[in-house]
């Protein structure tokens, strides 16, 4: 995530707008189309932005207790119609039930909890959060 680690700072990444152009440059240049955009931590400041305007572009969207999802109505979460799999840790008592509050208005969601994991669930319980993820992509068409 640029700005963020020993990443170099990028101006555009600033707002939610320039964040949100940010990645649609990243997809474009990439050429990337009907993409599944997993989305952990501080990248909802990026993922978020973009779901919401460019939602239909996305074949999924797997949200990882991101931050930024109180910046967001219910009404604009609800307009969204991508599948989304709402994945978080069970340990993760910061983010993750803020998240999961949030995001919940999402109409095309399902929410899969990986017991004894953190905020990193990737990290804490690989093999679970795959099966997890593999199990949502075979959904996908």
């Amino acid at each position: 995530i640029p700005g963020y680690g020993d990443s170099p700072p990028v101006e555009m990444a600033v707002t939610a707008q320039g964040r949100k152009t940010f990645l649609e440059r990243v997809f474009q240049e990439l050429d990337m189309q009907r993409t599944v955009l997993v989305s952990p931590s501080m990248s909802g400041r990026f993922s978020l932005p973009f779901l919401l305007a460019h939602g239909d572009r996305l074949a999924g969207f797997v949200p990882i207790a991101p931050v930024g999802t109180k910046d967001y109505t219910a009404e604009q979460y609800r307009g969204v119609q991508t599948p989304t799999l709402i994945l978080y840790g069970d340990r993760d008592t910061g983010l993750a039930p803020q998240a999961l509050q949030n995001l919940q208005h999402l109409p095309e969601h399902r929410v899969a909890v990986l017991p004894g994991a953190g905020h990193a669930c990737y990290l804490d319980k690989p093999e679970a959060f795959h099966q997890a993820l593999l199990g949502f992509l075979r959904l996908l068409k």
